[in-house]
Formats: structure tokens, C-alpha cells, sequence
């Protein structure tokens, strides 16, 4: 460790560069902000994960996407879509079916218990964003919202 990063944390400046304290903002304010969503998400039985498979899916609707489109559009990673996919057909929420033209292609579609839980969640979800980001003006929302997108855009 440099004598001046030494000084610097002597001095309670825990951050090494301006980097590092951004870096740091967006990781912990994503934790937060996940957090109060996965705690919603669970009293349905449901995980961040399989709320954001039925979101995209219910977008993809009626085509449904396969197990490659779907992971691609994921928030996260998603090593293992497979069994992913099989715990959420297995609970009601999704189907899957090979196709007819081409039977190496399976693909993934919403059910309408899938489609209840959405409708069930979309207002307790938009009312815990408007909990999170509604002290922020549209102005300051649509910057954050250019910032971030510029970041991830580098990333």
C-alpha cells in the first residue's frame, strides 16, 4: 500500500479513487434497491430471477422466446437457463415446446397463472419504485437514468 492511500484511509477517507466511490454508489444502491423488490417478489413465491423471465416472456407474447433469446435479455447472468426454466414450467408459470419446422428449437412461453402473477404484481411493483426513486425529479430520473445507460454502454 502507497504511503499516500495509508494517509488517506489514517485520515477516514475510505474511497482510493473517485473510480472506486462510484463504482462502489452504484453497487450498493442496486443491493438496496434489489433487496426491497426480492422481499415482495418472495410473499409470491417467486424469485428477481423468475419475475424477470415472466416480464420478458410476457413481452415475447404469443411468439415466446427460446432458452438463448431469453437468457440474452436477462438483467443477470444466467449460467444455468435450463433448470432455471424447469422449476418455473414445473410451478405453472411457463411452457415449452419444440417446434414443428425446426425440432431443435424449443421455445418458452408465459402461462396464465404467469400472466395473473404479473397482473397481481405490477401495482405493489410500481408503488415500491415510486417508494425508491419518487423524491427525485423527472429531470433528475432522466439523467440518472443517461448516466447509467452511458456506463453500461462502456462496460
Amino acid at each position: 500500500m502507497s504511503p499516500t492511500l495509508r494517509e488517506d484511509l489514517r485520515q477516514n477517507k475510505p474511497f482510493t479513487t473517485v473510480y472506486e466511490e462510484a463504482f462502489l454508489n452504484v453497487a450498493r444502491t442496486s443491493a438496496r434497491l434489489g433487496d426491497t423488490i426480492e422481499d415482495l417478489l418472495k410473499e409470491h413465491g417467486i424469485t428477481g430471477t423468475q419475475y424477470n423471465v415472466l416480464r420478458i416472456l410476457r413481452g415475447a407474447e404469443p411468439d415466446g422466446l427460446c432458452r438463448n433469446e431469453l437468457r440474452d435479455r436477462m438483467i443477470t447472468r444466467m449460467p444455468d437457463m435450463t433448470r432455471l426454466l424447469d422449476r418455473m414450467e414445473e410451478a405453472g408459470l411457463v411452457t415449452r415446446s419444440r417446434e414443428r419446422e425446426d425440432r431443435r428449437m424449443v421455445l418458452t412461453r408465459i402461462t396464465a397463472r404467469g400472466l395473473e402473477l404479473l397482473d397481481e404484481l405490477d401495482a405493489p411493483i410500481a408503488a415500491n419504485h415510486k417508494a425508491q426513486l419518487g423524491h427525485l425529479t423527472s429531470t433528475q430520473l432522466r439523467s440518472l437514468i443517461d448516466l447509467l445507460t452511458a456506463v453500461r454502454n462502456k462496460a
